[in-house]
């Protein structure tokens, strides 16, 4: 079970019939949910911590409380999601400690930016055509890779397009 600091309590988010315990046991299984799909499980515990909290920013000293781990778990976990773009590391004016935070618009933000990651696939499973040659079966999987990549290209602007034209839920 995770405990969170005194001074966070009030910060994370729960439905009126809620209890705290229901919080955290959302947190540790949305964090098996993301290890069972190839997310770290330290990174699935704390991206989860940060979802729950209503401003969706807590320090890395916060986070090791919050989920009772050594600040060395946090630290290889932090800077892992920030490189995969789930969250981002900033610093508000006269603060003197950096806070991980998740935008509100989190899921949006992580798609939309892969289009560089789509065209490198795509280049390196044509590379792989070439090497093993198109005619061959690993070929003909590798170029039906390559055309993958290539479609979820085209479509994700569109996609990305269709959810801004849906709106922002009214606010709770």
């Amino acid at each position: 079970m995770i405990t969170r600091p005194e001074e966070k309590m009030q910060n994370v988010t729960s439905t009126p019939e809620g209890q705290p315990g229901d919080v955290d046991r959302f947190v540790e299984r949305f964090a098996l949910t993301l290890a069972d799909a190839g997310l770290g499980r330290m990174p699935s515990r704390v991206f989860g911590a940060l979802l729950v909290t209503d401003d969706g920013k807590l320090t890395a000293g916060e986070l090791a409380d919050t989920l009772r781990v050594s600040p060395a778990a946090i630290s290889g976990a932090v800077r892992y999601l920030v490189q995969v773009g789930l969250i981002v590391r900033r610093r508000d004016p006269g603060e003197r400690r950096d806070h991980y935070e998740v935008t509100d618009d989190l899921w949006y933000e992580a798609y939309a930016h892969r289009d560089t990651q789509m065209k490198e696939w795509a280049e390196l499973m044509a590379e792989g055509v070439a090497a093993v040659g198109p005619d061959t079966k690993a070929g003909w999987r590798l170029e039906t890779s390559r055309r993958f990549f290539e479609f979820l290209r085209e479509q994700i602007p569109d996609l990305m397009r269709k959810w801004r034209e849906l709106g922002e839920p009214p606010p709770r």
